[in-house]
């Protein structure tokens, strides 16, 4: 019997996070992807629940995970994922409430959280950076068609 497949790095990141008990959810428009947003994205944005002064912790995890580490919140995987940690969220409640909130979802083979559509149209409606506003119609669409989906089952 041969060796069993390596996961890929965002999974080895994501079960390094829940095995230092680091909660964390999904974030940014990788959230969106996950919840059927038609866009793409060229990073995955990590929400921690650690105050931001911890940085070197989440840093140290993905050094031992051979990460490359670009800043304070941003690392280049293995593979070249970029992920960049987040320790607030503009515009939206504290990490714990939208944790509340936030969706149960599978991915990369493990259950993670995810920051609900409405929630992600909130923070990058108050951010306002022209890459987020590009964004909100596309979340407002897949927000919408959602609902209709809803309503006719």
């Amino acid at each position: 019997m041969g060796d069993a497949p390596e996961l890929p790095p965002l999974a080895r990141l994501i079960h390094s996070l829940r095995t230092n008990k680091i909660r964390f959810q999904i974030a940014g428009m990788t959230a969106a992807i996950l919840q059927g947003t038609p866009a793409t994205t060229l990073d995955t944005d990590i929400w921690i629940d650690l105050p931001e002064r911890q940085y070197v912790l989440i840093l140290a995890i993905c050094q031992e995970l051979g990460s490359e580490i670009l800043t304070q919140t941003a690392v280049a995987l293995k593979d070249d994922t970029l992920v960049n940690f987040i320790y607030r969220v503009d515009g939206l409640a504290s990490f714990s409430t939208e944790y509340r909130r936030a969706k149960k979802m599978s991915w990369l083979g493990q259950r993670v959280a995810v920051l609900p559509l409405q929630s992600i149209l909130k923070s990058k409606k108050c951010v306002k950076r022209p890459k987020d506003l590009a964004h909100i119609p596309l979340l407002e669409q897949t927000i919408a068609a959602s609902q209709i989906e809803r309503d006719t089952r």
